[in-house]
């Protein structure tokens, strides 16, 4: 009597075995962990109709997006959690050096009055964008349709963050160095009613509603994250040289070093997106409707910068041609 086959044990990290060769650390701790992609008619394995399992059916699984597997994008810098904390532990260490350096040679006080009113209008307010950034990537974290592509956007979240704490410590320096200047009270007021921030402020807002996760990327980091990144860092980092603020020029630069590795992993996700048919008229389309509000949002704040220098276009020229090289048409 022939005895039935063993079935043989899967190995460890089975999914990864198509490769060959052993999987990365990279690849051990990122892929593939999203249990409720497991089962698209209940997302969390339990009634299907329940109000959050309908909400990744309707704004997650149902995307006009699509793509035939999703787990198959990949990080180009194939950041995982240990090795982002060793690389911003150093970041942090530059930044806070650069505060007490320049605490030290008594930078403040050698900054003109009139810019000084300019960084409590065009700069101390930002910590409310960076914050609407922060809430926006940990959206897109929870519905991204790959760990690959929520672990990328985690990141980008605790990079907004940091931003917004670098932002909090210098509006306190500029509040004890100014105290009749509105740092660290005038803020929430100015960004809710001045023209400046009004762009901003309509863009991002409008951008947490965009519940689709598809349309909620294209959104965040295909409109106004580069809007930010050109307008605001850029062209802040660029003014505030051109007054005598090395320091917030600095920090700006720091903070486009996280830009360039967000812009990576969009970039790949991007090209990975084009390679399903149709997804160039859905992004396209989506670009359409968002993109318009990204240049209002670079022209209000440019415009109020002071030394400009043809600032808004130049910073909305550099976001079309970003969006150019990722083969997308607005």
């Amino acid at each position: 009597m022939t005895q039935p086959a063993i079935a043989q044990p899967l190995k460890t990290w089975s999914h990864l075995a198509a490769r060959r060769r052993k999987p990365s650390e990279y690849e051990i701790v990122s892929t593939n962990l999203h249990y409720t992609t497991d089962r698209p008619d209940a997302p969390f394995e339990l009634d299907p109709n329940f109000p959050p399992a309908q909400w990744y059916k309707t704004y997650r699984n149902d995307c006009p997006l699509k793509h035939p597997d999703w787990n198959a994008f990949r990080d180009p810098d194939e950041m995982v959690y240990r090795t982002y904390n060793m690389l911003q532990d150093g970041q942090e260490n530059y930044v806070f050096g650069l505060f007490d350096q320049f605490s030290e040679r008594g930078h403040d006080a050698m900054l003109e009055r009139s810019w000084v009113r300019h960084l409590a209008r065009i700069y101390t307010p930002v910590r409310y964008l960076f914050h609407t950034l922060q809430m926006g990537s940990a959206y897109l974290c929870q519905m991204a349709p790959a760990s690959t592509i929520s672990n990328v956007a985690t990141y980008q979240t605790a990079d907004s963050l940091r931003w917004l704490t670098h932002t909090a410590y210098r509006t306190r320096e500029l509040a004890k160095s100014f105290d009749d200047h509105g740092f660290g009270t005038g803020e929430r007021t100015i960004w809710e009613t001045d023209s400046a921030w009004q762009g901003f402020r309509e863009l991002v807002e409008k951008g947490l509603a965009a519940y689709d996760w598809g349309e909620h990327f294209v959104a965040l980091n295909l409109v106004a994250r580069p809007a930010l990144e050109e307008a605001v860092l850029r062209g802040l980092g660029q003014a505030a040289r051109h007054n005598g603020d090395t320091l917030l020029g600095l920090l700006c630069d720091a903070q486009l070093l996280d830009a360039d590795r967000h812009r990576r992993w969009t970039s790949a996700l991007v090209a990975m997106m084009l390679e399903a048919e149709g997804n160039r008229q859905v992004l396209n389309g989506w670009l359409a409707k968002w993109a318009p509000l990204g240049d209002a949002a670079i022209d209000a704040y440019s415009t109020r910068l002071p030394d400009a220098r043809d600032g808004a276009n130049a910073a909305k020229g550099a976001v079309a041609a970003y969006r150019r090289g990722l083969g997308l048409g607005a």
